[in-house]
């Protein structure tokens, strides 16, 4: 294996492709050891809480070594690629073992100029040094210590991360992968006896573990309770593990749910108009290529009743005890993909004309399904629309996205038997609901607003008027 000290080998830490992010499963190699990579190559697709996204290699050289498999959710700054810079070709996969040599202080990784570095535009480096998660019990207040550089190499190795001089006394040696199992089946690491080289705990140890111990021979060391492997009918049950997007929706929903008190408030409303004025935009010139449909006008009517009420564009600043007033609107449209429910949003949409917002939601469609939209596309929102009538669905009582202060849903547009200046004839029927935070927003200022949601869904006309 190469030594995380030799200088030709450089070693790819995985980025915070988006703000603040922890992790992100490698979803796949486009790579494999021994290929060759240039700059800004494509060496991975990786999924983060907030999308899917390709990884381009910083430098030219070699696959060494691919450090997880697909599928395996690895934290920001964890390498995840190891590349042979030296242009000499792959080496192999095992180097002959040898006695530790003690590299010059200034030669060590933590002390090398950051210069040397490559760095991807726009991911940015931690200057801190890297932190394990605290773990349970006495683990979490362990100790940490100087070693011997032969341990030091080896925990440098099993962590995957170069420079390391101090590791924790008594934390069990073991690769990523052999972690996670050991998660998985509820093993502690500290009761595994290791039998791979250096004492570090293989695949083998964490299963030995939870089968059935043989008679003992001598008198045991008190055990802990036997853990029990979970169970299920595989042919009546399919388990999908909740990660990636839904992970982060179901704790967003979550959050936003039981942080911000919401109110929801309804009307059902007569949109003929408004789906007549649909079919003549579609032959207009100046609409050609673009998509128009019901939720394009229902955009704008939206974006101009937060122009005739502006307080409703707000977030709450929990810390500052504040209430912050948005003078844009990042619209945010709710979009299913098979990676679950994601809301990109067009910046600045209060400024752009029908034609220039038609195209914008045209985009926002496409790249959503062919799960490519940028996490920095899903950040920044102010105010949410829920199409739930493609679904055949009436309403519903959508939940606020964090840090926005209204949703509104719109419900099937179905024809329906309606009082129409004076008689009951077949109308295009659909309800409106549109949830808000009441902390920012009064009964009275949600009511405004939908009210002129409304009015101009039944009157489009009003587009011009009120805009």
């Amino acid at each position: 294996m190469t030594t995380m000290t030799d200088t030709s080998v450089r070693e790819f830490k995985m980025p915070d492709v988006g703000e603040g992010l922890t992790e992100a499963e490698i979803l796949k190699w486009y790579v494999q050891p021994g290929d060759t990579v240039t700059d800004g190559q494509v060496v991975c697709e990786v999924e983060t809480a907030k999308a899917a996204v390709e990884l381009p290699i910083p430098y030219d050289g070699v696959v060494r070594e691919l450090r997880f498999p697909e599928g395996t959710t690895v934290d920001v700054g964890t390498s995840i690629i190891s590349v042979d810079v030296s242009g000499g070709g792959a080496a192999p996969a095992e180097a002959p073992a040898a006695a530790p040599v003690e590299a010059p202080p200034a030669e060590t990784e933590e002390a090398k100029p950051a210069a040397r570095t490559p760095v991807l535009v726009g991911y940015g480096v931690s200057t801190s040094s890297t932190k394990r998660r605290p773990r349970k019990g006495s683990e979490a207040t362990a100790a940490e210590t100087t070693v011997p550089e032969a341990a030091q190499a080896i925990q440098s190795e099993l962590n995957g991360h170069a420079g390391t001089t101090t590791v924790e006394v008594g934390r069990p040696l073991a690769k990523p992968p052999v972690r996670k199992l050991a998660k998985d089946l509820g093993v502690d690491l500290n009761t595994v006896t290791p039998s791979g080289p250096d004492g570090v705990i293989t695949r083998e140890d964490v299963h030995a573990a939870v089968a059935p111990a043989p008679a003992p021979v001598a008198a045991p060391a008190p055990v802990a309770a036997p853990v029990s492997v979970p169970t299920y009918d595989t042919a009546r049950e399919t388990r999908v593990p909740v990660k990636g997007v839904r992970k982060a929706t179901a704790a967003a929903m979550v959050g936003s749910a039981f942080t911000a008190p919401h109110v929801t408030e309804f009307v059902t409303i007569d949109v003929t108009r408004t789906m007549r004025l649909v079919e003549e935009l579609k032959q207009d010139k100046d609409m050609a290529g673009l998509r128009v449909n019901p939720l394009l006008l229902i955009a704008k009517a939206l974006l101009v009743a937060i122009k005739r009420n502006p307080d409703v564009n707000a977030s709450w600043d929990e810390a500052n005890q504040e209430i912050v007033l948005k003078h844009y609107v990042n619209l945010g449209i709710a979009a299913a993909t098979p990676r679950g429910l994601i809301v990109p949003n067009i910046k600045d949409a209060q400024a752009k004309t029908l034609p220039q917002l038609a195209q914008s939601l045209g985009e926002l469609v496409s790249t959503a399904r062919e799960g490519k939209t940028s996490p920095a596309a899903m950040q920044a929102g102010t105010v949410t629309i829920t199409n739930v009538g493609v679904f055949g669905v009436d309403t519903g009582t959508p939940i606020l996205n964090p840090g926005e202060s209204a949703i509104l849903a719109v419900g099937a547009i179905k024809l329906q038997p309606w009082v129409h200046k004076g008689k009951v004839k077949p109308r295009q029927v659909t309800t409106l609901a549109l949830s808000f935070d009441h902390r920012l927003v009064d009964g009275e200022l949600g009511s405004k607003v939908l009210a002129d949601v409304a009015a101009i869904l039944e009157q489009p006309k009003r587009l011009i008027t009120w805009a």
